[in-house]
């Protein structure tokens, strides 16, 4: 008999701590009880999952390719129920333990490969059936940027985990007792906003490259406005990936006084206690 995990259990083992506000409303309520029908068979691997993630993909750009309204609408479809795909990849290998260093790469791949085939069906298509010139120009920035977004996410990560070794380094182990005072409640509007949005697990960084995606390949296919969807999904990219710079700049202009000043409390933990009878026989000598 097959054994199915209940959809608590779930949640508890595959939900990441923070996500897309799209992954979290639209996407993890369908893939979380997808996974609960899927989990139990072991010959559905994650790199299995890719691949049908892969395969829908191929369906949405085939669909965006055809370039009339309703084949719009259902490369829309496809590319999200791609995407739901693709997210149970991850859920599964958390689940069942089956991830690994290659299936990581897999997916990566296979992701930029058909975000590229869907944007080059949809505006190769659109510009096939009206000539202008303004789907390519589009089907060029959304790329970039698409590429932008998670070669500079990555490296962004690298940098601020970079900073947290070393200042792990510096600080040494932890003093074992340590008084943990009562948390402070968020104080304004925007520290309410961001508490509210971290209790259900939506990322403060409310415009990524998920986002991004959805509104092209989603949204612009549904409303028929390909070209105005992308230069506004492209322009919020842009502006929350600016933000994301600015704090990473000024953490980077931080960081040396962070680490030196980690490296002198980690100094000054090791010296040993000065006795009671050493300090007094220091204040008899400077009296003297």
């Amino acid at each position: 008999m097959v054994r199915r995990s209940s959809l608590q259990d779930i949640r508890e083992q595959t939900y990441k701590t923070q996500d897309a506000w799209w992954t979290v409303l639209l996407v993890d309520p369908l893939a979380a009880r997808l996974v609960r029908l899927v989990a139990p068979y072991r010959w559905i691997t994650p790199n299995l999952l890719t691949g049908l993630a892969m395969l829908l993909g191929t369906a949405s750009a085939a669909c965006f390719l055809a370039q009339d309204r309703w084949w719009l609408i259902a490369g829309a479809a496809l590319f999200h129920l791609s995407f739901v795909v693709d997210c149970m990849d991850g859920k599964i290998a958390r689940l069942n333990g089956t991830g690994s260093i290659f299936g990581a790469w897999f997916d990566f791949m296979f992701d930029r490969l058909r975000v590229f085939m869907c944007a080059a069906a949809l505006f190769g298509g659109q510009y096939a059936r009206t000539g202008h010139a303004a789907f390519l120009w589009t089907l060029v920035v959304v790329t970039f940027l698409d590429l932008f977004r998670y070669l500079n996410s990555q490296q962004m990560t690298k940098t601020r985990q970079s900073m947290r070794d070393l200042l792990e380094e510096a600080r040494g182990p932890e003093p074992e007792e340590q008084s943990i005072g009562t948390p402070m409640p968020p104080q304004g509007a925007r520290a309410r906003l961001r508490e509210a949005l971290l209790q259900r697990r939506i990322r403060t960084h409310l415009f990524s490259g998920i986002e991004f995606e959805m509104t092209v390949f989603i949204i612009g296919p549904l409303t028929g406005q390909v070209i105005a969807t992308s230069a506004v999904a492209g322009t919020l990219l842009v502006a929350f990936e600016v933000l994301l710079i600015v704090k990473l700049w000024r953490a980077t202009r931080g960081f040396p006084v962070a680490l030196a000043k980690a490296e002198a409390t980690a100094a000054l933990r090791k010296q040993p206690p000065v006795r009671p009878e050493s300090r007094n026989e220091e204040l008899e000598f400077s009296e003297q």
